[in-house]
């Protein structure tokens, strides 16, 4: 049976944990989003990895502006991820590896973030060779698992970080977390919220900490129906969000 803790209780991994960090789940092309891809370089900002997303993917040739992208981010320190789409468990096996071949030949990526990833028991043996391959191409691959919700907990295992929550602030604020995570350090879970007012900035903030998150990404951008991906352009909030969670800022 699973156990949930709500967003109002504190959990357990929450009281020493460190500090707050981002990752970036993929701003769109460096030709459209030239400021966002700017800011990630920026000295100071707490960002624990970035995703590089060409074409639902590498994309079939390199891209130069990406290229040039990946290589500022990578030089200033910053980890890049190539965007894997698993498709819940439905993606072919050899075309994931392929993909995988050329984002580490064309844009020398530190790992992989492995969108729609499946969460049931089930998928679990098969994710396990992907990684297990991803690692073997890569050694010291990081490996974020890009579930959106609570897997079953055998998928800790298997990953350096579980994206466990993917969605809305209307259902952020009143998520559960499983209270399995509390065996885990916080920087083994990312939350990645949409359309989030600047007026509730403080209180996701709270709940990712209570909620044992190391990770997050908050933007006020929504998918407008899904025409149009939240995480795609800067939060009108970027500046003030660093500002609370950077440097030197603890809780």
């Amino acid at each position: 049976m699973s156990h949930l803790i709500s967003a109002g209780a504190r959990h357990p991994a929450a009281a020493g944990a460190a500090r707050l960090g981002f990752g970036v789940p993929g701003y769109a092309h460096p030709l459209v989003a030239p400021a966002e891809w700017a800011e990630l370089t920026r000295p100071e900002t707490p960002l624990h990895w970035t995703v590089l997303n060409v074409d639902r993917g590498p994309g079939v040739l390199p891209d130069p502006h990406c290229l040039e992208a990946a290589g500022r981010l990578r030089n200033a320190g910053v980890r890049v991820l190539g965007h894997l789409d698993l498709r819940l468990g439905t993606r072919p096996f050899g075309e994931l590896i392929s993909d995988a071949h050329r984002f580490l030949d064309w844009y020398k990526v530190d790992g992989f973030y492995l969108d729609r990833c499946p969460s049931e028991r089930s998928a679990l043996q098969e994710t396990r060779r992907t990684v297990t391959t991803l690692r073997a191409l890569l050694e010291g691959a990081y490996v974020v698992f890009g579930h959106g919700r609570h897997p079953c907990p055998e998928y800790a295992d298997a990953a350096d970080q579980l994206v466990t929550f993917s969605g809305p602030w209307s259902k952020y604020r009143w998520s559960q977390v499983a209270e399995w995570t509390a065996d885990h350090d916080p920087q083994r879970f990312c939350h990645l919220v949409y359309g989030l007012p600047r007026t509730h900035l403080e209180e996701a903030v709270r709940i990712a900490r209570w909620q044992g998150a190391g990770t997050i990404y908050f933007t006020d951008r929504t998918d407008r129906g899904g025409g149009c991906r939240p995480w795609e352009a800067l939060p009108g909030y970027w500046d003030e969000i660093v500002s609370r969670i950077g440097p030197g800022v603890s809780e």
